[in-house]
Formats: C-alpha cells, sequence, structure tokens
C-alpha cells in the first residue's frame, strides 16, 4: 500500500504541480486558462467528444481548423473547462498543504528540540503553551485568523487588485494552517529529546563543550530525521483537509481562484437543482480522495519502516 500510495502521489504531484505554469497562464485572448469562460458551452457534461466554440460553428468544421475543444471533465455554470479548474486547483491544494506542513514541521522541530534539551522550567512553561493551545478548536481558530486578515485588509481603506487580494488570502491561510498544526510534531520531537540527552554522546558533547548549534546539527538532527520525516507525511494530508474545509465554507481560497475545496462547494450547489450535475462535485472530491489516502499510505509505511522495534528485530 505504501508503494500504491507514493506512486498516486508522485503521479497527481506531476499531473497538478508541473502543469500549473500552463493552467494559471494566459491563452491567446490574454485570460488565464482556468477562468476562461465560454457561455455557449455551459454545463456540459462529461464527454470526449469535440465542442465548437460557438454554436454556429459546425463541429466537423471546428475540429478541421484546430478550433473544437475536448471538455472530458465537463464545464461549469459559466462554461470554463472543469479539468483545467481541477488541476489549477490541485496545484494549489497541494503548495498550500506542502507549505503548512513544512512549516510546521519546522515550528515544531525547534519548539520541541529547545523543551527536551533545556527542561526544567523551559520544557514546562513551552508545553504548558502546547497543552492550552490543543484545548482550543483547531479550525476555529483559522477561520478567526482567516476572517481577522480580511478584516484588517478591509479596514486599511487600500484598493487592492484581485490578484493582490488573493495572494494575501493564500499566505494568511497558509500561515493560519501551520500555525496550528504543528503542536503533535512538538511533543514527539520533545519525547525523542528528552530520551536522547541521556545518551552517552551528549554527555559528552555537554563534556567538551560542543556548541549548541552543533550539538543540534551534528548530533540530535540525525536522530530525529525519521519522526520528522513520518509525521511530516502526517501532517500534510491533514493541512490539505484543512484547505479544503476552509475553502469549503468561503473563507479559504476565493473566486476566481479555483482550490479543490472552493470547486466541490461550487459543485454541491448545483446537487439541489432538478438536473442534478454530479461532475461538478465527482472530480474535486475525487483529487481530494485519491491524495488524501495516498498521503496516509505513504505515512504509514513510512512509520513502519522506521519503527525502532522492528528495527532490533
Amino acid at each position: 500500500m505504501g508503494r500504491l500510495g507514493a506512486v498516486a502521489l508522485g503521479t497527481m504531484f506531476l499531473v497538478c504541480v508541473l502543469t500549473l505554469p500552463w493552467t494559471v497562464g494566459r491563452d491567446a485572448d490574454g485570460v488565464r486558462r482556468y477562468e476562461a469562460a465560454d457561455l455557449s458551452q455551459i454545463l456540459l457534461p462529461p464527454s470526449w467528444a469535440a465542442h465548437a466554440p460557438d454554436e454556429k460553428i459546425r463541429r466537423d468544421e471546428a475540429v478541421a481548423e484546430g478550433r473544437a475543444t475536448l471538455y472530458v471533465f465537463g464545464t461549469d455554470r459559466l462554461g470554463r473547462d472543469l479539468f483545467v479548474r481541477c488541476l489549477a486547483g490541485g496545484g494549489i491544494s497541494l503548495g498550500i498543504g506542502l507549505g503548512a506542513a513544512m512549516l510546521a514541521v519546522l515550528i515544531g522541530t525547534i519548539w520541541g528540540t529547545v523543551a527536551g534539551y533545556f527542561g526544567a522550567r523551559t520544557d514546562a512553561v513551552l508545553m504548558r503553551i502546547v497543552d492550552i493551545l490543543y484545548g482550543l478548536p483547531t479550525i476555529l481558530l483559522v477561520v478567526l485568523l482567516a476572517v481577522a486578515s480580511d478584516g484588517l485588509i478591509d479596514r486599511s481603506g487600500r484598493d487592492l487588485s484581485p490578484g493582490v487580494r488573493g495572494m494575501i488570502g493564500l499566505a494568511t491561510l497558509l500561515l493560519a494552517i501551520s500555525g496550528v498544526s504543528w503542536l503533535t510534531m512538538a511533543r514527539v520531537i520533545r519525547g525523542q529529546v528528552l530520551s536522547l540527552r541521556r545518551q552517552p554522546f551528549m554527555e559528552a558533547c555537554r563534556a567538551t563543550g560542543v556548541p549548541l548549534h552543533r550539538v543540534f546539527l551534528l548530533h540530535l538532527l540525525p536522530n530525529l530525521t525519521g519522526p520528522i520525516i513520518v509525521y511530516a507525511t502526517l501532517t500534510v494530508p491533514a493541512a490539505i483537509l484543512a484547505e479544503s474545509f476552509l475553502s469549503f465554507l468561503g473563507i479559504g481560497v476565493r473566486e476566481p481562484l479555483p482550490s479543490w475545496g472552493n470547486l466541490a462547494s461550487a459543485g454541491l450547489s448545483e446537487l439541489n437543482t432538478v438536473r442534478v450535475r454530479w461532475w461538478l462535485l465527482f472530480w474535486p472530491c475525487l483529487f481530494i480522495g485519491i491524495t488524501l489516502l495516498a498521503l496516509n499510505f505513504v505515512g504509514e509505511s513510512l512509520r513502519q519502516v522506521m519503527d525502532p522495534r522492528r528495527r532490533v528485530a
């Protein structure tokens, strides 16, 4: 399952992230591809048949002229290609998830190392802060941070362009998710550092007066690599799921910028209509499910491989 998850994750990463420059690039009309709308192609179901760009043009003529378009995932209410929007949304969702996980791993590693290495009052204070944050609802904190950022932008009175607002929103979302995702990492690293402090090589470092930065880089960090890698792979799906949930609620990534969360939110509204447009909800949810399962398979496989009891056996 770990190998299957790695293959699925690698494929998803290659398809979504490496195509991001193309999906967010501009077409011949100067419009970004993920928001290029065609009102003559509204709510088309998935099909391998080519569609003419205009109802007045015959399909075979459009194919011969190279002007026909395939909508393998269908189109949305504005006639935008759902395949392109899913690819662009995947790049954004994966980017936010990976970025938030990296920040969470960095903060948690530093926090747990400081608490475990110095111990005593430092350990007590830092761990009580972690306990307090653990007691607060995580999603509510992220929602409050995102709403507070929007309020500060609106009160500033600056007429920011939609692109700048979108970048500020992405940065706020990334910091908010990473700001509440490092707690488990901090506890795990603290426990590992407390165990390593009693090892003979750490006593030799203290006896010979090795500087703190060399102790961390040359002696602690190599022994912490296993837990860091394992919990990083488990933090990434949690970050992606948090981004998708917030975008689903409308306070994460916002239109016209796509993400798997707001694409699923837009598709859910179409289920209440007389004619169900299932493809608007199916494709983004499928991408989310495959990515989360693949990451969990990889994380579980790494946890088993790096289990100290297995290595001793």
